[in-house]
């Protein structure tokens, strides 16, 4: 179906409890393990009526975030929100206490388990204001950054738009973006420092209220984490630091050398060699094109889901004002059906949205046709999985896309995605920090997050950069506001990505195979194992992230060379 002709129907709480007492009393009448399975349809049904209707208003909502109607639909989510998660985690009750449990367990995947003991602990009735008071504060931000617009070269403009001149090729040119990025948020200072102090303060109660020390706890729960612990991530926070920084700190010195200057600063990070960044040579209508022919080449079958995605409108690629800024892939459940949203900008970055949504998106189908709703794709690090892998296998068709600069895009997005790693690692230690430390003010929010910078991206410089040489860059990472704890899936979720460039690079159609394999497993299987039956080397691995730099940099130098 069209996404302009998929009905909106407010799913209320009331039908909510309506079909959760269907479950119960089915449940509270079980006499066996298949009683217990037929009961747990009423709750699906119902997971999958509120995910649609909730999904498509939030989608609606970031297309356009002055739309009343729709903001009126979200704040109608952020206040029943939390009253679903009681429903979900009474059922989370019934199933795990079931006398029948054991027997069940053998019947459907023990991950659904695994997910019910998570989501028991990530919620309790006795958070609910503080629940609705944290969901209000995250749409706020939502709808604040996307109100803002910036002034550059005489224009005013959304941040979407101002990034992408950060990729050009003339330094004076990323300065003054970067002067102008941060001259914008110094003016809402008050704003972003008070939402954040609010969001911390009210995560904070929730932990404590729900007998955790601090919000990390809860919040590792509330991200239905059942394969490692915050200890194994300190553990690979510390392996990027030994293994991979003085790797990138080495190709940021040889980049400083190949532009002439002395220093690396933060309106320099996106490039990789002197001359023009390569751009895609297409306007929209083209970059599609280009993609729906790699993907029928790349296999019958994802070349078919490419093009029913079109023929639904499930892309909004186009920025405009009051346009979420950021890039998704959603799904709507009931009609089968997922949707991207994405802000073009003429960069590198319009071809990783083709390639890196897609592979959600495509997830998200595969769940429909070989999944379970209630697993879903898995963890966050297994759905990054799915769609940073997608952007290393459209390597071979980048042609397409960028004609004769298709080698430096290559080289370019390779030295990116390793470069994102020790930024994605400097994300999640801040927020660890921020809260076990929930009685920071912002100065000692922004002290902290330059300490971070310095220790894991030490090649890099703010100094004179207006506002966010004072420590600031984390404020328009939406993550840190609307998601917390989910950055780290992204460093995760990369070092198995760069595996599947390499595997891809030795055998692309083994390579290939493998991805759909493990794309269409989704959540059925912890991310360990998947990992492990890709074969591919777990990013918890004592020395795998030296032996993935070094094979990285042997690509990049083939990559150089073409």
């Amino acid at each position: 179906m069209k996404f302009s002709q998929i009905p909106y129907k407010r799913y209320t709480i009331e039908e909510g409890r309506m079909k959760f007492a269907e479950f119960e009393k089915l449940s509270q009448n079980a006499e066996n393990a298949d009683d217990m399975i037929e009961a747990r349809k009423a709750m699906l049904e119902m997971m999958n009526d509120y995910q649609t209707a909730a999904s498509l208003a939030n989608c609606r909502f970031t297309l356009n975030t002055a739309d009343e109607f729709y903001k009126a639909e979200m704040d109608y989510y952020d206040t029943t929100g939390p009253m679903f998660s009681d429903l979900f985690t009474k059922y989370a009750d019934i199933m795990l206490s079931s006398p029948f449990r054991a027997e069940t367990e053998k019947k459907i995947n023990p991950q659904i388990f695994r997910k019910l003991e998570c989501q028991k602990k990530s919620f309790d009735i006795c958070i609910l204001e503080e629940s609705q008071e944290e969901n209000a504060l995250t749409t706020e931000y939502s709808q604040f950054m996307s109100s803002i617009v910036f002034e550059f070269d005489g224009k005013e403009m959304p941040l979407s738009v101002l990034r992408g001149y950060l990729e050009n090729s003339d330094r004076d040119i990323r300065k003054k973006a970067a002067e102008a990025l941060g001259k914008g948020l110094e003016k809402h200072r008050d704003t972003l420092d008070s939402i954040f102090d609010k969001l911390v303060d009210v995560r904070n109660r929730m932990a404590k209220k729900m007998g955790y020390e601090n919000f990390v706890e809860l919040g590792y729960y509330r991200m239905g984490r059942t394969d490692y612990t915050p200890e194994m991530i300190e553990v690979f926070r510390e392996n990027v630091r030994e293994h991979l920084v003085p790797c990138i700190s080495k190709i940021k010195k040889d980049v400083a050398a190949e532009l002439g200057i002395d220093r690396v600063m933060f309106y320099d990070n996106d490039i990789y060699f002197a001359g023009e960044t390569p751009k895609p040579v297409g306007n929209e209508e083209e970059i599609f094109r280009e993609a729906q022919e790699m993907y029928d080449d790349m296999s019958p079958e994802i070349g078919d889901f490419m093009r029913s995605m079109i023929e639904n409108e499930a892309f909004d690629v186009t920025s405009r004002p009051n346009k979420w800024g950021g890039g998704y892939c959603t799904v709507f459940n009931n009609f089968r059906q997922p949707f991207i949203l994405a802000n073009f900008n003429g960069t590198t970055g319009d071809i990783d949205v083709i390639t890196h949504e897609f592979g959600h998106a495509l997830a998200a189908h595969n769940v429909f046709i070989y999944g379970d709703a209630e697993l879903d794709v898995g963890g966050m690090e297994t759905a990054e999985c799915h769609s940073m892998s997608m952007e290393f296998l459209s390597w071979k068709y980048m042609d397409k896309f960028f004609g004769d600069d298709a080698p430096r895009y290559r080289k370019k997005h390779l030295l990116d995605a390793l470069s994102f790693i020790p930024y994605g690692v400097i994300v999640d230690e801040f927020q660890h920090i921020i809260y076990s430390h929930p009685e920071y003010t912002p100065e000692e929010r922004k002290n902290a997050y330059l300490k971070l910078e310095e220790k894991y991206r030490p090649y890099l410089s703010f100094d004179g950069i207006p506002y966010l040489e004072e420590g600031t860059r984390w404020q328009y990472q939406m993550h840190i506001y609307e998601s917390p704890f989910y950055y780290i899936d992204y460093c995760l979720a990369q070092t198995v990505a760069l595996g599947f460039l390499i595997k891809s690079q030795e055998n692309y159609d083994d390579a290939l195979k493998t991805y759909i394999s493990f794309n269409r497993k989704g959540g059925t299987e912890q991310f360990p194992e998947l990992v492990k039956n890709a074969h591919l080397s777990s990013p918890f691995e004592d020395g795998a992230l030296k032996t993935l730099a070094e094979k990285v940099l042997e690509v990049a130098k083939k990559t150089a060379a073409e």
